[in-house]
């Protein structure tokens, strides 16, 4: 079995939201949203394989500083899919849609808005860390 197949089943049948594999190490997270990639922005996680539940284009971004080799997503969006790709990270899916929701339904997901105009990898995190500020005050 090789890393991706390794991170999906883990993901699958461990009850995650996104699994990270290279060779014998293996990282595991429950937490929703860009919140386990963004306290995983330190670590060398180069040529990782990655399985996570849901990828919008916030996602992809981290994941691609992150400087994963591949990618299984449970849904991605496009604008996820685009930014993997042109970064040379190899992408497979279950479910791909226009946009990914909010966790209400009713619009779309916060993360996905506040990277919307972001090409580089690098000006992710911040653009992230304002945006889980604001909800922060809001809530």
């Amino acid at each position: 079995m090789n890393d991706l197949q390794k991170a999906r089943q883990l993901l699958e049948s461990g009850g995650y939201t996104c699994v990270l594999c290279r060779g014998d190490k293996t990282i595991t997270s429950c937490h929703r949203g860009v919140r386990p990639l963004m306290e995983l922005l330190e670590e060398d996680l180069d040529g990782f394989s990655a399985a996570d539940k849901v990828v919008g284009k916030a996602t992809a971004l981290l994941y691609c500083l992150l400087k994963v080799r591949c990618l299984w997503a449970g849904v991605i969006s496009d604008a996820a899919l685009e930014v993997l790709q042109a970064h040379g990270i190899g992408v497979q899916w279950e479910t791909r849609v226009p946009q990914i929701q909010n966790r209400q339904g009713n619009g779309r997901c916060p993360m996905e808005l506040a990277t919307e105009g972001i090409s580089n990898p690098e000006d992710a995190p911040a653009a992230i860390r304002k945006k889980l500020a604001q909800l922060q005050k809001q809530s």
